[in-house]
């Protein structure tokens, strides 16, 4: 028998091997063969082991060149993945440029994928505190009427996008779609943007469908991924997954639902290691492959997905009302610019912003404060020669964080010491500028000592245990004000918040990034948001230097649609998604020079067929990360185009430049719809 195998490296989809006729003997004798998904353990290279999937199975001889090796063991010879899974990562290497292996390396639990050591079959845990299972919550007219439509608009399209204000009752929603689908026997995914979201509804389903629900995110350990894997694996009681992004490969039977909630948020998006999948779409071809159902749920969709809505790709359903019939938030604009020239900000808040906290404090009633920059301070600068300090191995200024007394790179994680003068001219008194969430909170101390507050940014959440217990302590009333970076928008639940305050909304703005102004939008709808969610009506103070930006005008009307339309016009006359899609090409090497050139080369190779749709090589903002130096190449590609073709192109071109001797070291990397 000779099989294909899926092995955890970037070289090739599969490579060939044989079984050894003693080998196939045994498991004759025990009853099994090899079947595609069974697990083996192979040599590749010298003298390296690594356990591989089978992806065919054939008694006839491969017609290729070279000594075919056996199987060293097999390890399973039951499938430990399902065929539509196999189909999906097919999908998912060929539409991200990317290999078989590595979609395996990356989503196969570690200790299936381990080189060492066969999985063993975790211990089942006592069966627990199981909740009594309340009826679902009933739906208000508004809500019942999105439901129908919903409903009725999977009889002619598979997605449909919810539009749903904040506070709207869009989960309630979700709850009726899952029991419909529960059902019928067939199996739904919730999928979630961030693990900081996962507490809040894990306790909200749980209630309703109990034991039926799992978890599954990135801060599980290794055991339970692999009790979840086998429990859906062997169907062994999980109809509910609620899980980040990389729960779209896991082993489901039979996917009758997806729900993809905050369907905007750029961190649905895999940024490394390949594949550089975006959730979201995935979702959509997994859910197909299924013969499943999927809604998409924001309160500020994604320009892709509104784009689908308006041109019919997508079903489209409008909830614009809160759920109790509570406004939505009041956005008060604060001119800082002015208050500056008049020597009335003698702080990071503006005047009015600290008179709204000390009415919300007095009115026990909590806060949320808004600023999207972790850290101290964002850099120093010397005074007389402007000398910043940078990470030796990025080309990247360091943020200065007070609690470690250091400087570090947000890129590598490397830390520096603090200089005690500067090194270029020896002035002896650097100067901070820039602020984030460690300095707000230094100054809220400063101004309210006994207010119990708290920061939620990657600094203080890096657990997921931390993040939990700050969540409930703010949730609980424990805590009255959460200072946070871009975690606090992404569809947090707080019944007592009457106030936000966005510190600086200029810099949400200034991105060198076509997406900039629509990921300023959402951010700041969605921060706001979190305002008044129960019977009052929130207040939320905007900071910014420019009160007339037509950006801040439209956020201050809370007009998706006013921002939507400007930005297609922009994005139909420069080529952006969705007019045209992109393909951003990553190219690194330790030498610049021979970067220089064989970026150079690459783009000539891609122009001879691609033309004009070729933008670049360019440097980009981040010019080196941990030692490698960076170009990048952009494509802009019609929609209509043929990535299967395109594919062929890039690897035919990719393979020609790593041929000469001193490109072989370059590293080639492909971002396929880049956020």
């Amino acid at each position: 028998m000779y099989i294909n195998v899926i092995l955890p490296v970037p070289l090739a989809d599969t490579f060939t091997y044989f079984v050894p006729p003693e080998m196939e003997a045994q498991l004759l004798n025990r009853q099994s063969q090899i079947v595609n998904g069974s697990l083996v353990r192979v040599e590749f290279g010298k003298n390296k082991h690594y356990t591989g999937i089978v992806y065919t199975a054939s008694s006839d001889k491969p017609d290729i060149s070279g000594t075919i090796k056996p199987v060293v063991e097999v390890i399973s010879s039951e499938p430990v993945i399902r065929p539509q899974q196999l189909r999906f990562w097919e999908w998912i290497a060929q539409y991200y440029v990317c290999k078989l292996g590595e979609v395996s390396r990356n989503v196969l639990p570690a200790v299936i994928r381990s080189k060492e050591q066969t999985p063993q079959k975790p211990r089942r845990r006592k069966k627990e505190d199981a909740p009594e299972i309340q009826a679902l919550h009933v739906l208000n007219d508004l809500q019942e009427e999105a439901y129908k439509q919903i409903v009725e608009s999977w009889e002619q399209k598979d997605v449909c996008l919810l539009h749903g204000v904040t506070s709207s009752g869009k989960t309630e929603i979700y709850t009726h779609l899952m029991q419909k689908t529960l059902d019928e026997n067939r199996q739904v995914l919730f999928l979630l943007p961030e693990i900081a979201l996962t507490s809040q509804i894990t306790n909200r389903l749980k209630q309703f469908f109990g034991d039926k629900l799992g978890v599954f995110h990135s801060k599980i350990s290794d055991g339970e991924r692999i009790r979840i894997w086998n429990n859906l694996l062997r169907d062994e009681g999980y109809q509910i997954i609620l899980g980040v992004r990389s729960s779209v490969f896991l082993p489901f039977r039979d996917l009758g639902l997806v729900i993809v909630d905050e369907e905007h948020e750029p961190s649905y998006k895999q940024q490394a290691p390949a594949p550089r999948y975006h959730a979201r779409n995935a979702a959509i071809v997994l859910a197909t492959t299924h013969g499943g159902k999927v809604v998409l749920g924001s309160a500020t969709p994604s320009i892709e997905s509104f784009h689908n809505a308006q041109t019919g790709k997508y079903a489209f359903v409008s909830l614009q009302k809160r759920f109790e019939g509570t406004e939505l938030p009041a956005i008060i604009p604060v001119d800082v610019k002015e208050l500056r020239r008049k020597k009335q900000m003698k702080t990071i808040f503006s005047p009015l912003l600290l008179e709204k906290m000390q009415a919300a404090i007095d009115q026990n009633e909590q806060i949320l404060l808004f600023q999207n920059r972790r850290g101290f301070a964002l850099n120093f600068i010397c005074p007389i020669c402007d000398w910043t300090p940078k990470c030796r191995f990025c080309d990247i200024s360091l943020t200065y964080h007070k609690k470690e007394n250091h400087l570090s790179c947000h890129y590598c994680g490397r830390s520096y010491q603090l200089p005690k003068e500067c090194p270029e001219c020896g002035c002896g008194a650097l100067k901070p500028i820039g602020y984030g969430t460690e300095k707000v909170e230094e100054e809220i101390h400063k101004l309210f000592p006994a207010l119990p507050i708290a920061r939620l940014d990657t600094d203080t959440a890096k657990t997921k245990k931390s993040t939990e217990e700050i969540i409930q302590r703010f949730e609980s009333g424990e805590t009255r004000l959460l200072i946070g970076t871009q975690m606090i928008s992404k569809g947090l639940d707080f019944e007592k918040v009457s106030l936000v305050g966005i510190l600086n909304a200029d810099a949400l703005m200034n991105f060198p990034d076509f997406r900039a102004y629509e990921r300023a939008y959402q951010l700041m709808s969605q921060v706001a948001g979190r305002a008044g969610r129960r019977k009052t009506q929130g207040e939320v103070i905007l900071q910014t230097s420019h009160p007339e930006h037509p950006l801040i005008q439209l956020v201050l009307q809370q007009n998706y649609r006013g921002m939507y339309d400007m930005q297609m016009e922009e994005r139909e006359l420069f080529k952006y998604p969705p007019a045209f899609r992109l393909i951003e090409i990553t190219l690194k090497h330790k030498n610049e020079a021979i970067l220089q050139q064989v970026s150079n080369e690459f783009a000539s190779l891609l122009r001879v067929r691609l033309g004009s749709r070729v933008i670049g090589p360019d440097k980009p903002a981040i010019g080196k990360i941990q030692l490698f130096y960076l170009k990048k190449i952009l494509l802009k590609i019609e929609n209509s185009a043929s990535l299967a073709a395109l594919r062929e192109l890039l690897e035919q071109a990719q393979k020609q430049i790593l041929q000469t001797p001193a490109f072989r070291y370059a590293v080639i990397q492909y971002d396929v719809d880049p956020v």
